[in-house]
Order: structure tokens, then sequence, then C-alpha cells
């Protein structure tokens, strides 16, 4: 026969332990892997906006400058979400791409006028997916919060598209 002290004390062991479980993360915060992510992927984003922008303007083929368009209006959108997200989890954001990010446009936006410029920026967009995608796919599987993630599988075939629109060196519309 159970005493009921015993009930008692499982009773509020079992409590604690239910009122103790970790909780699901609502945004990303300061200091964690989800925030790390968030800021990466807002530096991929104004990289891409700021390419997008540079084929716009640059481009010597129709398809590189739709889809240059194709990535601002694409970019924009996503990094909204991301900048939601940093706000709600009082994650700062940084104001410019990596300075790699840079270089890599830099180095392009050095072709303009020339031959050259849509090849080298076809290149650079598809290593710069590629390692967006890359980025994502971690999220999905490892991070903890679950908006972050939830953003992150939105994302995804968003920058597969986009991935598809460069690879190869070859512009394809979608």
């Amino acid at each position: 026969m159970s005493s009921p002290r015993w009930i008692t004390a499982t009773v509020v062991v079992a409590a604690a332990v239910g009122l103790s479980a970790p909780s699901v993360a609502a945004a990303p915060t300061p200091g964690s892997a989800d925030a790390a992510f968030a800021q990466a992927v807002h530096q991929g984003n104004l990289a891409e906006i700021a390419a997008g922008q540079d084929a716009q303007k640059n481009g010597q083929d129709s398809c590189v400058k739709e889809v240059g368009a194709t990535l601002v209006r694409d970019h924009t959108e996503l990094d909204a979400e991301v900048a939601r997200l940093a706000e709600k989890g009082k994650v700062q954001l940084p104001a410019t791409p990596t300075p790699a990010q840079q270089a890599a446009l830099n180095k392009v936006k050095a072709l303009a006028g020339s031959t050259g410029y849509d090849k080298a920026w076809l290149a650079a967009q598809e290593d710069g997916h590629t390692k967006t995608l890359a980025l994502i796919d971690k999220q999905i599987r490892d991070g903890k919060d679950a908006e972050t993630a939830s953003a992150a599988k939105k994302a995804r075939p968003v920058v597969a598209m986009h991935l598809a629109m460069v690879r190869g060196g070859t512009c394809h519309i979608a």
C-alpha cells in the first residue's frame, strides 16, 4: 500500500519535471546559434540584393538582368522575415555584407561593361547560393528556435530556385 506522502512526492516531482522541460524558443536569442544564422543569412541577403541591383545595371544578357531583378525582389522579402525575427529576439543584425561577400561583388563589378561580366556574375551567384543552401540546411537540421527553423524551411525553395537559375554558369529564367 502506498503512503500519501509518497504519492504527494511523486506528483510534486512529476509536476516539477513537466514545468522544467525545455520550451521551444520563439525567436533567436543573442549569442545563440540561431542568432548567428540570422546574422549570416541577413548578410547573405544584403549581398544578393546588391548583386542583383548590379546585374540589372551592368548585365549584358537580358536573362542576367532578369535574374538580378528576381534576386532583389526575393532576397528583400526573405530579409524582411529575418529582420522581424531578429527584432523579436533582440538580435543585432550587421549593416553590411561580410568582407568576403563584398570582395566577391567588387570583383564582379570590376568587369562591368566587359563580356566577362555575366559569366563572373553567374559564377559568384552559384557560389553564394550554394553556401546559403548549406547554411539553411544546417539551420533546419540543428536549429533550436522553431520560428527561425520555419523561416529557413520557407526560404529553402526560393534559394534553391535561385541556384537553379545560375547553375553551371548559364542563366536560366524560372
